[in-house]
């Protein structure tokens, strides 16, 4: 990719420069040299980065190097709802307006889809030279976050917007690193609404060159108990899964980590997509059926349901197929979407109402309106993953920053 853009008069933004600058700073220091870079180049002003809490509610300021102890514990806050925020991540395209000194930017800060936060400043004036180079330089910005957030803890602190419990804490960390996954042949999103007394829910997923990994768990129990279940069971699948064993296997591998190392019972659903044909496998270990959204129809799947996982006595998996077209979508959720106060949410309905938004817009969507209708107090946790099924054979994604340009 050429990073380098020209922009009016003998100004220009070398964003390779920039990267390897960010490269050798520390850390929590490596977002203030996009800031320090934009603001020399552009006399910029204000330029702040915004993180999108984990829920997706809040906006919360990174703090400029130097100033993040202080920062900790009272870092500034904006609900998204409504806000300019919220419309640039929706869109994933960046707003201008007039200020009082000059043009305020604000660009989506995206990588493959995953909605990072956004990128806010003012500069004196700005033509499309000036706005492609702020696009860009959010795009670099994404990588930088993706990349440093290994090393520190800021970025974790600066998503959180409440305390953790111990329970929380081991939950978080079995969920990818990324709630959004965007390719040629498909776009993923997750999310996860977690229960007063954290319930045992996990999604992952996994993409090798040929193939994709999906999975969605419900540890029996709550608190730290589901939690360490939950452990068990997705370090099962992911172990054999990254030994190349079969849907079956992995499978297999979480019942008999359950069976030795626990008492307790996970549901899962597994699935292993064939990019190039929509082939899929899928084991259903006790859980919800998922649904399919084609042509426009919202349908539940009926397929057969074997044992959970630490079940007890002998259990034989059951490898089922379907074929995905191009244009479906598939909603796999837990118990949570459905019982008790969240039953009153018509999840057929609300899907199909969303059925042309964006897949992390469609989380979004049926996460709040089940948090809504239990009050903002979930007695089990509530998650679903989302995926649109495109079927290109290309082998190339085309993008908009760091956000695929939609195949709908």
């Amino acid at each position: 990719m050429d990073w380098e853009v020209a922009v009016a008069g003998d100004v220009g933004l070398d964003l390779d420069e920039v990267l390897g600058a960010a490269e050798d700073a520390a850390p929590v220091e490596s977002v203030d040299v996009v800031a320090r870079n934009l603001e020399k180049r552009f006399s910029a002003s204000e330029v702040s980065f915004w993180f999108v809490d984990m829920l997706g509610r809040e906006a919360v300021r990174l703090p400029r190097a130097g100033t993040a102890g202080q920062a900790r514990g009272e870092a500034q806050r904006i609900g998204l709802a409504g806000s300019v925020f919220e419309r640039v991540l929706r869109s994933q395209r960046l707003h201008q307006e007039d200020v009082d000194d000059g043009c305020r930017l604000v660009a989506p800060v995206t990588n493959r889809g995953d909605c990072i936060g956004v990128l806010d400043l003012i500069v004196p004036d700005a033509d499309n030279a000036v706005r492609q180079a702020v696009g860009q330089a959010a795009h670099a910005l994404a990588y930088i976050v993706v990349t440093d957030r290994r090393f520190t803890d800021l970025y974790h602190w600066g998503r959180r917007s409440t305390p953790m419990s111990l329970a929380a804490e081991i939950q978080h960390q079995l969920l990818p690193s990324a709630s959004c996954c965007e390719g040629a042949h498909f776009t993923l999103a997750g999310g996860l609404a977690p229960a007063d007394d954290i319930g045992g829910d996990t999604y992952d997923y996994a993409l090798d060159q040929d193939t994709l990994h999906l999975s969605i768990t419900d540890a029996m129990g709550h608190d730290t108990a589901s939690a360490l279940l939950a452990t068990l069971t997705v370090n099962a699948l992911r172990g054999a899964r990254r030994a190349g064993r079969s849907i079956l296997e992995q499978a297999d591998a979480a019942h008999q980590a359950l069976t030795r190392h626990a008492r307790g019972l996970t549901t899962g659903q597994l699935l292993r997509i064939a990019l190039d044909t929509g082939a899929c496998e899928l084991i259903n270990a006790g859980h919800p059926w998922p649904l399919r959204v084609r042509e426009g129809r919202v349908e539940e799947l009926p397929i057969r349901v074997n044992l959970p996982f630490g079940v007890p006595a002998p259990v034989s998996y059951e490898v089922q197929r379907l074929r995905l077209e191009p244009g479906d979508r598939l909603v796999l959720l837990t118990d949570g979407m459905r019982e008790r106060g969240a039953a009153a949410v018509n999840l057929p309905a609300l899907i199909s109402d969303t059925r042309d938004e964006h897949p992390r817009e469609v989380v979004r969507a049926l996460t709040a309106a089940v948090l809504t209708a239990c009050r903002g107090s979930l007695a089990d946790d509530a998650t679903a993953l989302v995926l649109d099924w495109h079927g290109s054979h290309t082998g190339q994604r085309r993008t908009n920053g760091g956000a695929a340009i939609s195949a709908k």
